[in-house]
């Protein structure tokens, strides 16, 4: 960690200089290059021995002899915990964000939506889970019967998000049937959470006896799906050819094996829990993450809440040489906008 590198001013400001020029350009600053940058009054000679002292400390490396020099993963938490300076958002980027989450869309509209405006304000990738999955509440249920035992449920889930299932039947049943059927379920459903109301009415069922007991359970486990109770691990992504840009990462093997994370999911599910309990952006850099198909990227990550609770998290992946200092607060207020978008729904 950063506390246990003790660095002059003189070293500090080459530091942040030379993880500046590679963020940039990708390529090892020599101490030449750091001298005009720097701008200080010193000799290449001193410079060149400041840098040997950093890399003996394991803040920067040379990949090659007289190449010059790259930070280390060390050298990068350096940065991010005692140099990096987080500035404000351009508007520009705060008026793209803020737009994205409109009062008009559903709650699944608005975490996709989050997805997408990550990857494209930070040219990396998106990344947004849904490992707490905010509670389910049932608006509206309602029954129409499209003949040879086949019904159409429309439920209305949250603000507006509607969701039609067919689902098959024992038996046909009549219109009064399929009145009660959904009167009962709306008695037990409507304004509460499925998960917690599902376990009351399962109990009860059996106890009601009525000849529509049948069709209610079949209900139940239809709207299980459609409301995912069991589905708590899921994760959207967008902008993963965004990565395709970073020579870095754009072996053919290296980028296989990112894409197939990508896809499995689990391992991603897993690091971004590890950002549950920050109280605001979490960064992963490379050996970090705890997986090496990850050693060449950084992951940055929020949480986003629904009433208090975190739901889930956001964030983006790119290389370790990401601009930290842009892509921290596009994270941060994208995560703060979703939370807001997601409790002022009605």
């Amino acid at each position: 960690m950063a506390e246990k590198y003790e660095l002059d001013d003189r070293a500090q400001l080459l530091l942040r200089q030379l993880i500046n020029s590679y963020t940039r350009d990708a390529q090892p600053v020599g101490s030449k290059h750091l001298a005009e940058l720097s701008g200080l009054d010193v000799s290449s000679a001193t410079i060149r021995n400041i840098m040997a002292r950093l890399e003996d400390m394991g803040l920067v490396d040379s990949p090659h002899t007289s190449a010059g020099r790259i930070p280390t993963e060390a050298g990068y938490r350096f940065f991010i915990d005692s140099l990096l300076e987080v500035g404000d958002l351009a508007k520009s980027a705060q008026q793209a964000i803020s737009q994205s989450f409109s009062a008009d869309k559903t709650s699944g509209d608005l975490i996709h939506s989050a997805t997408d405006i990550l990857s494209r304000v930070t040219r990396l990738a998106g990344i947004v889970s849904l490992s707490h999955t905010a509670p389910t509440e049932i608006r509206h249920i309602e029954f129409i019967k499209l003949g040879e035992r086949r019904l159409l449920v429309i439920l209305v889930i949250n603000k507006d998000d509607v969701h039609n299932k067919v689902i098959h039947v024992d038996r046909d049943y009549s219109e009064l049937e399929l009145h009660q059927a959904a009167q009962t379920l709306s008695h037990y459903l409507i304004g509460r959470s499925f998960e917690n109301a599902r376990k009351i009415l399962l109990n009860e069922l059996a106890e009601l006896r009525t000849d529509v007991n049948s069709i209610m359970e079949t209900v139940l486990s239809a709207m299980e799906e459609v409301c995912n109770i069991n589905a708590h691990d899921d994760l959207l992504t967008s902008g993963e050819s965004n990565l395709f840009q970073y020579a870095e990462l754009s072996d053919i093997n290296k980028l296989r094996n990112l894409f197939n994370v990508f896809n499995e999911k689990t391992e991603l599910l897993k690091l971004l829990d590890g950002c549950t309990s920050a109280e605001g952006v979490e960064i992963f850099i490379g050996s970090e993450s705890g997986y090496s198909v990850l050693s060449d990227c950084s992951v940055v990550g929020a949480p986003y809440h629904v009433k208090g609770e975190i739901v889930g998290v956001l964030g983006v992946i790119g290389p370790t040489r990401i601009a930290y200092e842009q892509v921290i607060p596009v994270v941060d207020i994208t995560a703060k906008l979703l939370t807001s978008a997601l409790n002022t729904q009605k």
